[in-house]
């Protein structure tokens, strides 16, 4: 297949547009990579290619605004989980975790089931990890530093704070970061050794990404769900001491909580910025759900270790099931509500996709017995799908997504064979269960998928679908678009969005790859990438 060059024009000719009032009737020329001219009855220069939008609406390229795809990106099957949603760029480095700086071993390892080892990186820092995306995928990939990277550099994974030596040594490296054109700095406070950083040090980072005119984006401290007020009150003490502006990952709770909380906080000066995806259920690690944190701690046998007898077995249960059934978000029939993702030791792949009260009947044992032989089987690296004691709806989480403040985040995760579907799903089931459903316009939908995301995290000139603007446009069939993944097949791709642009260039054409690499490193606020790449 031919695809046309990065400077070629391409006339969407017959589609429609997002106006301030909804849908209008208008082609769209690109050329050079970007929109050049938005109107009717546009007629394509002799060297032009055409892709026939009727029936069809051309949208600004959705921003993932939290994932976890920066090490899979070169990989198709994910291109295409992405793609076929209309993304066209993606935020990494999220949950304090991330290659750079240093030379990616240690989150390589750490994360493993979320991310996946980062083919490409080999050191460098923030500049040698953008390096890795630029012509290289059909994605953009923005990232930011990463704060539990940043201190596992300087102070490694000790419980104790930073001296002041060490936190001058974590400013250095976090200035650097986006000297080099990270968007901010991530913090994951629920994960070893992020959730050692107090406040103070929190603050202190941040201080240099206010000077930057950076962004802060946290997965708060304490879990979310009915404790989310604690995390966030964490923010807007950061906030009030450094600065900075602030944005919260992958919020979900009540949504009467959350907009509570969102709005008093803004009543009192601090108004954030967040992240969600519209599903009830969440994923993360299973050693962070389950364990005590001196015991998950990455590239360790701590956990071997301990209940390498029969005494330091019953006190590692015993803590497991005092940490289970307190939160809030599990209680007493957690086994019930924790799904294995990915368990990689093949001698339980069989697991994957069942209950742990199902696994654990499977292999005739507890649930308690079971989770803590997988983690010590796989080092630590199995994943788990949670699901809340109250399914939220699209008609519930409604007022939750039409916040001003709302992006959209897939916090998608792409390894294993049994992911969570949002990793598939997430911008599509915006598109089809929202706005088909009335509980979003098309201006809206717009907005929270691109443009808010776009202005927040700098991202560039992109983000709205006008002459000037950087071509990242998908063309997406209002009729069609749905997500087709599910927890029973959660990678099946989406429908409805089968011709892509980035920076002009077909990406994805009747649904298939066109096999055309222009994405490029994004930099803060859309500085360029080095001489001959895609344009940010």
């Amino acid at each position: 297949m031919t695809t046309p060059d990065a400077g070629a024009a391409v006339l969407l000719r017959g589609g429609s547009v997002v106006g301030p009032d909804g849908l209008h009737r208008a082609d769209v020329l690109v050329d050079g990579g970007r929109v050049t001219a938005v109107d009717t009855g546009l007629h394509a220069p002799d060297h032009a290619s055409t892709i026939d939008c009727g029936g069809r609406v051309v949208l600004a390229g959705a921003v993932d605004a939290h994932a976890h795809a920066g090490s899979r990106v070169f990989d198709e099957d994910v291109q295409l989980a992405l793609l076929r949603q209309g993304v066209t760029t993606i935020v990494t480095g999220q949950d304090g975790v991330g290659p750079a700086p240093g030379d990616g071993t240690w989150a390589d390892r750490y994360f493993a089931a979320i991310d996946g080892p980062h083919p490409r990186y080999r050191g460098d820092g923030i500049a040698g990890l953008l390096a890795t995306y630029d012509g290289t995928t059909p994605i953009n990939v923005a990232t930011l530093v990463p704060a539990g990277t940043v201190r596992h550099e300087v102070v490694g994974d000790e419980d104790r704070p930073a001296t002041a030596e060490e936190t001058a040594a974590m400013r250095a490296l976090v200035r650097r970061g986006l000297a080099d054109g990270a968007l901010g700095l991530a913090s994951g406070l629920d994960y070893v050794p992020g959730l050692y950083a107090d406040t103070a040090e929190l603050a202190a980072l941040c201080r240099e990404v206010t000077a930057a005119d950076g962004i802060y984006v946290s997965h708060v401290r304490g879990g979310y769900e009915a404790n989310l007020r604690e995390g966030l009150d964490e923010v807007a003490a950061i906030v009030r001491a450094s600065g900075v502006r602030a944005h919260v990952s992958h919020l979900h709770a009540p949504v009467d909580t959350a907009l509570g909380a969102l709005d008093d906080l803004a009543a009192h000066g601090v108004a954030l910025t967040f992240d969600a995806y519209p599903y009830s259920r969440g994923c993360t690690i299973l050693s962070m759900l389950l364990l005590p944190a001196a015991l998950a701690r990455p590239g360790t046998d701590d956990l071997a270790r301990a209940v390498a007898d029969a005494d330091g077995r019953a006190r590692v249960r015993a803590a497991v099931l005092e940490r289970v059934t307190a939160r809030p978000d599990l209680g007493p029939g957690w086994a019930d509500q924790v799904t294995l993702s990915h368990v990689p030791s093949p001698a339980h792949h069989d697991l994957q996709g069942r209950t742990l009260t199902e696994a654990a009947a499977l292999r005739r044992t507890e649930p308690v017995e079971l989770a803590i032989d997988l983690l010590v089987a796989a080092a630590l690296q199995v994943t788990a799908i949670m699901r809340v004691p109250h399914p939220r709806s699209p008609a519930d989480l409604a007022p939750l997504v039409r916040h001003p403040g709302h992006t959209a985040g897939s916090d998608g995760i792409h390894v294993g064979t049994h992911p969570h579907p949002r990793a598939s799903g997430t911008v599509a089931r915006y598109l089809g269960d929202f706005v088909r459903a009335g509980l979003l316009t098309w201006p809206e939908a717009q907005r929270h998928l691109s443009t808010t995301a776009v202005e927040h995290l700098r991202l560039g000139d992109r983000g709205t679908v006008r002459a000037g603007a950087v071509a990242d446009l998908a063309v997406v069939d209002p009729e069609r678009v749905a997500a087709r993944s599910t927890y029973d097949d959660p990678t099946a791709t989406a429908a409805g969005t089968d011709d892509v642009l980035v920076a002009g260039v077909p990406v994805l054409r009747h649904g298939e790859l066109t096999g055309a690499t222009p994405g490029t490193g994004i930099r803060r606020g859309g500085a360029p990438a080095p001489r001959g790449v895609a344009p940010a």
